[in-house]
């Protein structure tokens, strides 16, 4: 059995380990509550993007793009991971990796090679510690996101695309859906032509489809040499900006999650300290009360 010292350092410890993970529990709140504001912004911005660029694509079929261009076959993608610089976020990285590592996967068995593009510190050094050299690591602003650092990765993979050096480039990042549930998601970036742009053609009623007649100053691929460049620099940020909350969001719950054991674990530890003290006080009145009955005798 623990002895009354021992009993009384540990609860010490883990009494400043509460304190530790309860001030980082409310840090990530407070920092929630600003990367929540930043995509929410954000999100309608890269919706009313995405809209606009089906109507023009829907409207001007016969104008062709690099960045429009669907390659019939693969052979080098691009894979933008973004995870964090900090870890203390439950499993916010290991669903990135392991996210990342089936796609590298896939790819291997299909003989495609793959271009890693790596955001977070984490990211980086798992992969290097594996042997994986990222093309591009982008570290220090996992937690605060600009645009600049996304027009980065984007100048970086329309360049490649616009060349045909690169057949796809995807993004790996977590979604946000609340302060509970973060999803790693993949999504195809390039081609422009994607899901996401070709489903809000589909469910926009058809009234507002391509019933009407463009006029495009000067003309439409100069309208869309502008457009799409914006597109995925506006597609990139957003994922950064959800990246972001995700991990706040996700520190913040590991945080509760490890004050409120830390919680429990003290007040065991109160009960066991309470136990031994009465053990030890009641085996001092015994040897009292038998050493009086000795000098009795």
């Amino acid at each position: 059995m623990a002895s009354l010292r021992d009993i009384k350092r540990r609860t010490n410890s883990v009494q400043s380990t509460r304190q530790v993970t309860r001030t980082m529990e409310m840090v990530s709140t407070a920092k929630i509550r600003r990367a929540q504001s930043r995509i929410e912004h954000a999100r309608p911005y890269a919706l009313a993007l995405a809209s606009m660029l089906a109507k023009v694509t829907q409207a001007s079929k016969k104008v062709k793009h690099p960045l429009l261009a669907v390659r019939k076959e693969q052979k080098v993608t691009v894979c933008v991971c973004i995870a964090s610089d900090r870890g203390q976020a439950g499993a916010f990285n290991s669903n990135i990796i392991a996210l990342t590592e089936a796609y590298l996967q896939e790819k291997e068995e299909q003989n495609v090679e793959v271009q890693l593009i790596a955001c977070g510190k984490k990211l980086n050094a798992y992969f290097k510690q594996r042997g994986i050299e990222p093309a591009l690591a982008l570290e220090g602003f996992s937690g605060s996101p600009e645009y600049t650092d996304a027009k980065l990765i984007a100048d970086r993979v329309i360049r490649q695309y616009s060349d045909a050096e690169i057949d796809e480039v995807v993004t790996i990042y977590n979604r946000f859906i609340n302060v509970a549930d973060q999803r790693p998601e993949t999504s195809v970036l390039l081609p422009a032509r994607n899901d996401e742009i070709v489903e809000q053609v589909e469910d926009a009623p058809k009234s507002r489809r391509d019933d009407l007649d463009y006029l495009f100053e000067p003309d439409a691929k100069d309208v869309l040499r502008s457009l799409l460049p914006t597109y995925v620099e506006t597609l990139v940020y957003r994922a950064l900006l959800e990246s972001a909350v995700s991990e706040h969001a996700a520190r913040r719950t590991a945080m509760k999650a490890a004050t409120d054991n830390a919680t429990e674990m003290i007040a065991t530890l109160t009960r066991s300290y309470n136990r031994a003290r009465q053990a030890a006080i009641t085996t001092e009145i015994s040897e009292i009360v038998g050493g009086a009955a000795a000098l009795e005798g």
